[in-house]
């Protein structure tokens, strides 16, 4: 039983009170066919929302418990046995989901908390990408439904429905994986890619009553977009928030691969709308990460020397650093040292993932970006204003 691929709903939902959440749900999913077109009586469904890091609700880092205890009940009502799980990128994923308000809906609701505690090896059978190591709760379960926070992203541009099934790869194998992709970016939104069309999650429900811009996905600010979105295919739900944001494909990577692979439902064209008017909803503003490279297609061996001045990096302010190492910890290629208080970064080996930004609690890294990359976004800036 599913939706047609193709089809995207869309809800206005101004805040995260718990009757206007349901009402907004149902609405939301009523031209999809209700979560009764997704779930069948007895099914075992996997509820994967973003859990990055412990933090309060407000500070729009993670889905938000109301949004997760709606779907709850509604897979409940559909007759499905709902459990919650992710991976965090810091801490315990307990610890994780009772900071960020989720663990209290998933006992209050009777749900079931699935731990990610254990990774399972899938063998893909094509693409380039020929094994993932997966959570065993989402391999094991019936049925995947992605519930993620829309933010912008440092190293992705957004994070929305492809980039949150990341969280299927249990704790400190996405540094693994971070490190194989290295400062390719196009090659880590190819592994997004590969990865959520291997997991294949049933229903996505993006949360976007409160989302998040600037530097995301875990140091931004919090951002009143006021929308729910709805869809069966990760892509074509991705395309309808990079069109809402304002943003263009070639600015989100997943969504740049995604159309130069031949990869379908990656054109708002492509897509058919549902519920209240995209252009409607539209938020007054919605600030995108700092750039982060500059593509000029230059080849590797010109491109090393300029690293710097053709890419940001990641720089740590220490009147915010609490040294507390999680970031040497998570580095994926170790290049971060904490000594004599101060942390220091080998930017000749740093991969540009910016997972130290990310991950940490403290939000005490800064994007620098090189002079070339500078001197791009002035131009492409005075560019689009002259269009």
């Amino acid at each position: 039983m599913t939706s047609p691929l193709n089809q995207v709903s869309l809800k206005r939902l101004s805040n995260y009170t718990p009757d206007q959440v349901d009402q907004a749900l149902h609405d939301l999913l009523a031209p999809l066919g209700g979560m009764e077109q997704f779930v069948s009586p007895g099914q075992t469904v996997l509820i994967k929302p973003n859990l990055l890091s412990g933090k309060h609700p407000d500070a729009a880092v993670t889905t938000h418990p109301q949004i997760v205890r709606a779907v709850i009940r509604a897979v409940q009502n559909a007759g499905g046995h709902p459990s919650v799980g992710d991976s965090p990128g810091v801490g315990s994923p307990h610890q994780v989901a009772t900071r960020a308000g989720i663990m209290e809906v998933i006992n209050k609701t009777g749900a079931r908390f699935a731990p990610f505690s254990e990774s399972v090896t899938v063998q893909t059978g094509q693409g380039t990408f020929h094994t993932f190591e997966i959570a065993k709760d989402i391999v094991e379960a019936d049925l995947i439904i992605n519930l993620p926070k829309l933010k912008t992203h440092q190293m992705m541009g957004l994070t929305c429905a492809v980039k949150n099934m990341f969280g299927a790869v249990v704790g400190m194998r996405k540094p693994r994986l971070h490190l194989q992709a290295g400062s390719n970016k196009s090659f880590f939104a190819l592994l997004l890619l590969e990865l959520v069309e291997q997991i294949s999650p049933a229903l996505t429900i993006v949360d976007g009553v409160v989302g998040m811009e600037g530097d995301g996905p875990g140091s931004g600010d919090p951002v009143d977009i006021g929308v729910l979105m709805a869809g069966a295919h990760p892509l074509a739900v991705d395309t309808v928030a990079t069109e809402l944001v304002g943003f263009k494909a070639k600015q989100v990577w997943t969504q740049t691969v995604a159309r130069e692979t031949g990869r379908t439902l990656t054109h708002i064209d492509d897509i058919d709308l549902h519920g209240d008017d995209l252009d409607a909803l539209r938020p007054d503003h919605f600030i995108a990460a700092k750039g982060t490279d500059v593509d000029f297609g230059l080849p590797a061996f010109i491109k090393h020397p300029l690293k710097n001045s053709l890419t940001a990096r990641p720089v740590p302010d220490m009147t915010l650093c609490q040294r507390c190492g999680l970031c040497v910890r998570h580095c994926p290629p170790k290049v971060m040292t904490l000594s004599n208080k101060r942390l220091q970064i080998d930017y000749h080996r740093c991969i540009r993932c910016f997972c130290c930004q990310e991950l940490c609690p403290h939000g005490a890294f800064t994007t620098r970006q090189g002079l070339l990359l500078r001197l791009s976004d002035v131009f492409k800036g005075q560019k689009n204003s002259a269009e």
